[in-house]
């Protein structure tokens, strides 16, 4: 019996053995993907880098291409410009913008994806086509239409303009998403004579976190970098955000490189910051129900 048992092959060391041809298989294309992930790496990190860098220099240190360290430029930037004002307009108008966003789109995407009504395709191909027109050809009716209701150089004028930018794609995103969702929750909660307010409050929204956060990074962080609406509607004011501060920094008082990429470092922060946070969201937000 030991003799038979003896001639009989292994098995276990068979799977070792095809285990290990297939990562070795495997491993020139995963130092290939590697190489390629780094390279795209360094050219997404290297205009940061560059920013940091020449941030802690002086204007003469960074004209003669010379090594040093300096706070000089970060003194200049907070002495001639209101960057922490500046940054804090910035900040309740992309978080007013978002939270508009997201409620509206939340209720209309919930709607629109779970309740049975006449034309509810063509308004969903409705809301999705306006994603397809370019801003400049609107921005000026959006412009009147602001001047018109005595917004303009407000909060409320930017957040109205931005929320208004931001609900088509958002709307189609929360629309796919609550699709997702198995419909037998929705019959069950009418079947108990739930309204559907309730049930979009206590049901859907709970439900649709990762998209929830999803919308709230990707507009927040669009509408922290834009430039051309708060050109428009907060230049002249005290409420003009970051953006827009350092677009006039750079054509008027200062002509400092260095204080530039100072006040640039300052403007990416807070973006970096709710990107690293919510990051885990964005996959399963966007990818969710997209096959429904």
């Amino acid at each position: 019996m030991t003799a038979i048992l003896n001639e009989v092959p292994d098995s276990s060391h068979g799977d070792e053995d095809l285990v290990d041809v297939r990562q070795r298989r495997i491993r020139p294309a995963r130092i290939v993907l590697f190489l390629i992930m780094a390279g795209v790496a360094v050219v997404m990190l290297y205009p940061f880098f560059y920013m940091v860098d020449n941030s802690f220099k002086t204007q003469a240190q960074y004209e003669g291409a010379k090594s040093g360290f300096s706070l000089s430029s970060w003194h200049l930037l907070f002495s001639s410009e209101p960057i922490l004002r500046e940054l804090l307009n910035s900040l309740i108008v992309s978080a007013g913008a978002v939270f508009c966003v997201v409620i509206i789109s939340t209720a209309a995407g919930f709607a629109l994806a779970k309740i049975r009504f006449r034309f509810r395709t063509v308004v969903f191909l409705a809301i999705v086509s306006c994603m397809f027109v370019p801003l400049p050809s609107i921005i000026i009716p959006e412009f009147i239409n602001v001047a018109k209701l005595g917004l303009l150089q407000t909060y409320w004028g930017a957040i109205i303009v931005y929320a208004a930018l931001g609900l088509p794609f958002s709307i189609f995103l929360m629309t796919t998403y609550f699709r997702g969702i198995p419909d037998e929750l929705i019959e069950a909660a009418s079947v108990d004579g739930v309204p559907f307010t309730k049930m979009w409050w206590s049901l859907g929204i709970p439900l649709a976190r990762p998209a929830i956060f999803t919308v709230a990074v990707l507009q927040f962080i669009q509408i922290w970098n834009d430039l051309l609406v708060g050109l428009l509607f907060l230049e002249n004011t005290d409420d003009r955000t970051v953006t827009v501060g350092l677009a006039l920094l750079s054509s008027g008082r200062v002509a400092s490189v260095p204080v530039l990429m100072a006040g640039a470092v300052m403007s990416v922060i807070p973006p970096i910051v709710v990107y690293i946070l919510f990051q885990k969201y964005l996959v399963r937000g966007i990818t969710m129900g997209m096959g429904k």
